[in-house]
Formats: structure tokens, sequence, C-alpha cells
């Protein structure tokens, strides 16, 4: 995919399209996940990303929709073999997923196991073919090398997008690194801004420094000015 620079909202209904509406709480239920998928069916979100043992309640909800049902895949520490995160994003695929959000694995490119980490990438690229990929690099535990070797390593396995967090570890989206990532794969990819990210300022700061998606659990907050709830994500 091409990847242009996304244009600044100027209102609500520009920011919507942006949001992957994010329910991701190990706590969450059947009542949660439907107010979350009304929610981004009522403002319009480009999707529900929910944990994969969720997917099938969402497609189902989402059906007929223009609101893509997304999957997180080796969530949260990418600490899963490359087999098991394939089987897993096949997984959510089967029953209704649009979308992939994948973690790498985070200690072999610490490491500088560059290998390790393409194949990962590449073994849940074939298993969700023809539908979008997005590559989390959990950015708060990388150098600002390893965080471009990251970006380049998910170009080469022909990812559709990089991601900045998982939004469960030490730290979220910053400014600094949608600019990194967005510098580092230019056009050719999409940068998602997650963790952190709970009112219209920040969302446009992200968007600004080259994010063209935004994770957020706060998505209604995002553009009704309403207080956001929670942490993390």
């Amino acid at each position: 995919m091409t990847t242009q620079h996304t244009a600044l909202p100027r209102r609500p209904e520009d920011l919507a399209p942006l949001i992957d509406h994010t329910l991701l709480q190990p706590g969450a239920g059947e009542a949660d996940l439907r107010r979350h998928g009304e929610e981004a069916l009522r403002h319009l979100f480009c999707s529900v990303c929910v944990n994969p043992v969720n997917v099938p309640l969402v497609a189902q909800l989402l059906r007929g929709s223009a609101v893509k049902t997304c999957s997180v895949v080796g969530f949260p520490l990418g600490a899963t073999t490359a087999w098991d995160k394939a089987a897993e994003t096949a997984n959510a695929v089967h029953h209704g997923a649009d979308e992939i959000d994948m973690v790498i694995n985070i200690g072999a490119l610490r490491d500088g196991r560059l290998e390790v980490v393409r194949e990962d990438i590449a073994a849940v690229r074939k298993a969700c073919e023809g539908r979008v990929l997005k590559v989390i690099i959990e950015t708060c535990l990388l150098t600002d090398e390893q965080k471009r070797t990251a970006c380049r390593l998910a170009a080469e396995a022909k990812a559709d997008f990089v991601k900045t967090s998982t939004g469960f570890s030490t730290g979220g989206a910053t400014v600094e690194d949608v600019r990194l990532m967005r510098e580092t794969v230019g056009s050719a990819l999409g940068v998602k801004a997650s963790g952190g990210i709970r009112d219209w300022d920040t969302a446009l700061a992200m968007i600004a420094a080259g994010a063209n998606r935004i994770g957020a659990s706060s998505g209604v907050a995002l553009i009704t000015g309403a207080p956001a709830s929670g942490t993390g994500y």
C-alpha cells in the first residue's frame, strides 16, 4: 500500500475513520464488547480491535457495515513462536478478522537476531494474506536504531502498517516515535499510534507527526470531548 500524508482532522467525523476502537482488557465481557461495537457503528470508526477469543462476536456485530474487525496476535508480549502466531492469525481470519495487529519477537530484535524477526512477521503475513497487517514494535522497549530496524523488517515482510505500542508495557505512543517511524517507512506503509491517546489534541499531534491510524480504547472521548476512563490503551 502507498500511504499519503493524512490531513489533520477538523471535525470529529474526520477523525473517526482513523480510529481503531480498542477493547483488550482481560475482564471485558459480552456486554462490554456489544457496547464497543455499537459505539463503533454509531461513530463510524475504522475498526473494533479485540483479543482473538472475541473476534467471532465482534465480527457478527459488525457484519454488513463498513467497520472492520481487528484481532491482536501474539499479544501483548510477542513471546510466542512464529508458528503459534500464524496459527492464531489463521484462526482469527477464519472467524471474521479483517485486520491483524501482531507483536514482534521483541527479544530477538533486541538481540540482533533479525532473521528470527523477519520470519516471525512473514509467517503472520502469509496467514492473513489479503488482509491488513499491522506490526507492533513496542517502541518503549527499543532504541531509536532498533525502532528503525523493526520498521524496515516490517516493510520487507510486506506488512501494511507499523504500530508503536501494545499499551500494556512501560509506555505508549509518543510524537517522537511516530515521527521516526514515518521517516523510516516513508509513504510505503501506514503508521499506527497507540497507547495512552485519550484526547483530541494528543490524537492530532500523532497525526501531525505522521500517524494515519489511531488505536485507542477512548475512541468516543477522542471525538466527543467526554472524559476518558482507565489507563493503558
